[in-house]
């Protein structure tokens, strides 16, 4: 890659990432369409966006820690049910039909911002709920079927976990957006990632901007949800649904 390739990169990656760090997901929704754009298959453009994003969790991992308001066996029960359905999902990704999966997921994203908007209270006060045994096996089999969407899908599954903590166990936005930060992306994501790089290629020579524009924009979108609050995610969070939604919709 040329220079100027490599400075495209890093202000798409850049600004995808912040976006998404706000959001609580999303970042596929113009990092992965650059890549394609840029010249890489869509397989390989997939697993180097997936390492790639491995990084905004890094980012934003180091910005969330210092809040220290992450309570580590509710993480780990996130991990425990979605790591395998990340791997299931990036094992078949190469049998699904891109298109009728696109149009799929970007119906459910849109659903899950107009959801949002009809209920303006939904995710502003933290108020822990579904924390016991049927809670938690109807929370971790959606977590496990989320993990394979994040798995076999290209963007805006960060987005279903952040909605789904927040519906579903009571965590407000803010809360929400930094377990999906850290848990789907450095985690789910990285899982990804490793099974995409064995089943395929990764185009290795595009990732040191990606790298830096993840971590970047980890880091300054955490910041900002952290200082923003609960409201402005919310806005930011319906916006960032309907782009997405309507963009894997129209393809």
């Amino acid at each position: 890659m040329t220079y100027y390739d490599q400075l495209i990169l890093l202000i798409v990656s850049l600004v995808a990432n912040i976006f998404s760090a706000f959001a609580g997901g999303g970042a596929g929704l113009i990092q992965l369409p650059a890549l394609i754009f840029l010249g890489l298959p869509f397989s390989v453009a997939l697993a180097t966006h997936k390492v790639a994003t491995v990084f905004l969790g890094i980012g934003a991992t180091f910005r969330n820690l210092k809040e220290k308001q992450l309570e580590r066996h509710f993480a780990g029960f996130i991990l425990l049910c979605g790591l395998p359905g990340v791997f299931l999902g990036a094992n078949i990704i190469l049998s699904i039909d891109d298109r009728i999966a696109e149009i799929a997921l970007g119906t459910l994203t849109i659903s899950l911002g107009i959801y949002s908007f009809y209920k303006p209270e939904l995710g502003q006060v933290l108020t822990v709920q579904n924390r016991h045994l049927k809670g938690y096996l109807i929370g971790g089999s959606v977590l496990f079927f989320i993990g394979v969407l994040n798995g076999s899908l290209t963007s805006g599954t960060g987005l279903f976990v952040t909605l789904w903590l927040v519906r579903w166990f009571g965590l407000d936005y803010k809360t929400a957006v930094s377990y999906t930060l850290i848990l789907v992306g450095l985690f789910w994501n990285g899982t990804g990632a490793v099974t995409l790089g064995i089943l395929g290629d990764i185009e290795w020579d595009w990732l040191p901007a990606l790298i830096i524009g993840s971590l970047l924009g980890g880091y300054i979108g955490a910041h900002l949800a952290i200082k923003k609050g609960n409201r402005m995610i919310k806005i930011v969070y319906e916006i960032v649904t309907g782009v997405i939604g309507l963009k894997l919709i129209i393809g």
